[in-house]
């Protein structure tokens, strides 16, 4: 197993409560790729643009660590520096891990100093986010964001070499790293072609569902999304207690089932700084959020950070243009809590639904909200069926609700669904 060492910069607005936070989350990143963290160190600094990121003093001591020299190196060799012979036997298996996005050049200078390989938060996640996809488009979506990543920091990396032939003014050639940067946007172009692609399947089969409720699952990985998915429609969905254990979207119909038929969608959960181009490329699994009659927002309640991850996914939600879609806050690992914790917060957040995934009374309790919910949109009409059309109703009656059947003539039936089910009917009955 790889070893690493978690470095911070802890700015003079966030706390030392949020930093342990933060390299929690990391190291729990860390450990779902098998990389077991042996040290971390954090210093105060006023800015993180340092292009060291950590002060000289703390590289130094970061040095002693890992083998390095805990020196920048200077003059025409300082941007290649001969790592492999700075590195030690016994620093071959160390990383050094940032719990902030750094600069190319801070990429650069870490790495020249302490000897070993340098990682940011946003590769870990992006490491993460490829491990675990499963779908054509997920992967898709996930080597979009890393190329993006990616691109900007080519010019550091030093096996790439000086030159390459071909191409170029005056029979001059491209540099490797102008080959290589060429190279991953080709395979953006590629990978965005193909996406496309998928995309319009997907949205053809959203619009023939245009019409049937949907619910989605948000917030904050590991809240117990997946858990409460099960509660809902009895699907064996992945449930493990891991940060980003399910990356597809699962779109499932609630059980027993609704008429109309309720779909629920349970979506990628987010995280403290998720990295910008994930959340621009990942249109599929927020598409659901974004389209979504209701979002069930699923708490950690017991975790004493929920408050932070409440406003993390509002951010997320904002941000994909779900901010006014209707909510539901499920305060969820309610059985973690006592009496008194469990009073608090629902005179805190009177309108959230205390709860435990685990629990089949809650989950019958949210069952029921979710039905009143949607009670609210259905509207009741009576229309007149001849007996040679019976048929056309059969077709719709998973999406409208029969109230009452009279027989004479015709069949009179009233009816409850969506505007939209009930107009769909009738033209289907005028159509002839």
């Amino acid at each position: 197993m790889l070893k690493a060492i978690v470095i911070a910069a802890q700015p003079p607005e966030a706390t030392e409560a949020e930093v342990h936070r933060s390299l929690s989350e990391l190291k729990q990143l860390l450990l779902g790729l098998d990389i077991n963290v042996i040290a971390e160190v954090v210093q105060k600094r006023s800015v993180r643009s340092s292009p060291t990121y950590l002060g000289e003093g703390k590289l130094r001591e970061l040095a002693a660590l890992t083998g390095g020299t805990g020196e920048v190196p200077r003059g025409p060799d300082a941007r290649r520096p001969d790592r492999a012979a700075q590195q030690p036997a016994a620093a071959e298996h160390l990383l050094v891990v940032a719990d902030d996005e750094l600069s190319p050049g801070q990429l650069r200078n870490l790495q020249a100093a302490l000897g070993v390989d340098v990682l940011d938060r946003t590769a870990v996640i992006l490491r993460v986010f490829e491990s675990r996809a499963r779908t054509r488009e997920a992967r898709l979506e996930i080597e979009l964001a890393r190329l993006e990543y990616e691109i900007p920091r080519i010019r550091d990396d030093h096996t790439l070499g000086d030159r390459e032939g071909g191409g170029g003014r005056a029979a001059r050639g491209h540099t490797n790293v102008e080959l290589a940067k060429q190279r991953a946007r080709d395979r953006m172009a590629a990978a965005r072609r193909e996406l496309e692609q998928l995309k319009a399947n997907a949205e053809q089969r959203r619009l023939s569902r245009a019409d049937v409720f949907r619910v989605a699952l948000v917030g904050y990985t590991n809240a117990g999304k997946s858990s409460i998915m099960r509660q809902l429609t009895g699907s064996e969905v992945l449930v493990e207690d891991r940060l980003f254990a399910t990356l597809g979207t699962t779109v499932r119909q609630l059980a027993p089932p609704a008429t109309p038929a309720v779909l629920v969608a349970d979506t990628v959960g987010f995280i403290h700084r998720l990295p910008h181009a994930l959340v621009a490329s990942f249109h599929s699994t927020l598409s659901e959020a974004r389209e979504a009659w209701l979002l069930l927002h699923v708490v950690d309640a017991a975790d004493p950070a929920f408050r932070a991850q409440i406003r993390v996914t509002e951010q997320v939600l904002a941000d994909i243009g779900a901010a006014e879609t209707p909510s539901l806050l499920l305060l969820n690992k309610a059985d973690r809590l006592g009496r008194e914790a469990r009073d608090a917060l629902a005179g805190e957040y009177p309108g959230a639904l205390l709860m435990s995934a685990l629990d089949h009374h809650d989950g019958d309790a949210l069952r029921e909200r979710i039905d009143a919910f949607f009670a609210q949109h259905l509207v009741e009409r009576t229309v007149s069926i001849p007996y040679d059309r019976q048929g056309v109703l059969a077709e719709l009656r998973d999406r409208l609700q029969v109230v009452r059947e009279e027989y004479g003539d015709a069949v009179s039936v009233t009816l409850r669904g969506t505007p939209e089910a009930l107009g769909k009917l009738a033209a289907r009955l005028s159509g002839g």
